[in-house]
């Protein structure tokens, strides 16, 4: 089995280097990587040039079309039987390939898709980022989860791998931001191939650094959530909704205060159990109280920028021509 490696970059030279680095350092190292970079004005050639006489990797340079689209350049030009995707601010453990590569060699998997976690160098912001992502009280829940809560597993962009016939049979992905991870999951899955999660194939994933840009990669994840409803209506669930419920009775506690002060305690009781909550299941998993209490403030920061652009994107859906399609092309990521 050969692995092709695909990596888009864009304007994140430095990021690069520490995923290359991570890569050379495989128990297994990958056959192939494949390195796209999606009309950067500041380039990563000179980082892949380093790394020629340590890994088989290959450099392209497009313009830009966003994320999805930079993938479908890599795929065209890997050789491999198996192709993985990472983004670009990931750190891969050395053991990761040869757990992928076993696993599918005793329990065979079309399309796989693996958790994230937070390394030991991360800052607290990161660690508590991290932690909101794959919180059970926020929109996070299965990103780091051993178990799929119903139905097939949807493997994600930021670390999955797929079998060449895969990508024959259904293409590269259709739109190239605006939840194209999502659209492309389902397409693998309605084709019947099997999926699964692969808990030992985690990732350290950098995400974010403030929460400034924090905010503005979950109100775009909110957008996605509703542009994937564009192409499959039956996709947007009752739970899809619950991070907008939860930010308009945010913003309407201040009104029941003008209602009646009992109903405003008890508004306010709700995101106070919701911190409480999060600030214990986070000491324990972090074992800081800095980190738990950041977590906490990661949390509502998640919750309301995701429902935020739910409601945005919601709204402009509402009042567009039906059929209209966003496919996201010729877009910055998300920062």
């Amino acid at each position: 089995m050969r692995f092709s490696v695909i990596i888009p970059v864009y304007n994140r030279p430095d990021e690069l280097r520490e995923l290359l680095e991570s890569l050379s350092r495989q128990t297994r190292v990958p056959d192939e990587i494949v390195v796209v970079e999606d009309g950067s004005v500041t380039r990563a050639d000179a980082v892949v040039e380093s790394f020629k006489n340590r890994l088989n990797i290959h450099y392209y340079d497009k313009p830009n079309g966003g994320q999805g689209f930079a993938r479908n350049y890599g795929f065209e030009r890997a050789t491999g039987d198996y192709f993985v995707i990472f983004d670009s601010d990931a750190l891969v453990p050395a053991h990761y390939f040869e757990a992928v590569e076993q696993r599918l060699q005793s329990d065979w998997l079309d399309a796989y898709g693996g958790p994230d976690a937070a390394h030991p160098s991360f800052t607290p912001i990161q660690k508590a980022i991290s932690y909101s992502m794959t919180s059970p009280f926020t929109t996070g829940g299965i990103r780091g989860s051993k178990k799929n809560l119903g139905g097939k597993f949807h493997p994600r962009s930021f670390n999955m791998g797929f079998s060449r016939n895969v990508y024959e049979k259904i293409g590269g992905y259709k739109i190239s931001r605006m939840g194209e991870d999502i659209e492309f999951a389902i397409r693998i899955i309605e084709t019947n191939f099997k999926t699964g999660l692969l808990p030992e194939a985690f990732i350290y994933h950098k995400r974010r650094t403030d929460f400034g840009q924090f905010y503005r990669q979950l109100r775009f994840f909110g957008r996605a959530r509703i542009n994937i409803a564009r192409f499959y209506p039956s996709e947007l669930r009752l739970v899809h909704t619950f991070p907008a419920l939860f930010t308009l009775f945010m913003f309407s506690i201040p009104v029941w205060f003008f209602i009646h002060p009992v109903l405003f305690g008890l508004a306010v009781s709700v995101p106070l159990l919701l911190s409480i909550l999060i600030l214990v299941d986070a000491y324990q998993k972090e074992k800081s109280l800095k980190i738990a209490f950041l977590s906490v403030e990661a949390a509502f920061i998640q919750l309301i920028g995701y429902g935020i652009g739910f409601l945005s994107e919601g709204w402009k859906r509402l009042r567009e021509p039906k059929g209209h399609q966003e496919t996201g092309a010729n877009m910055e990521y998300p920062s």
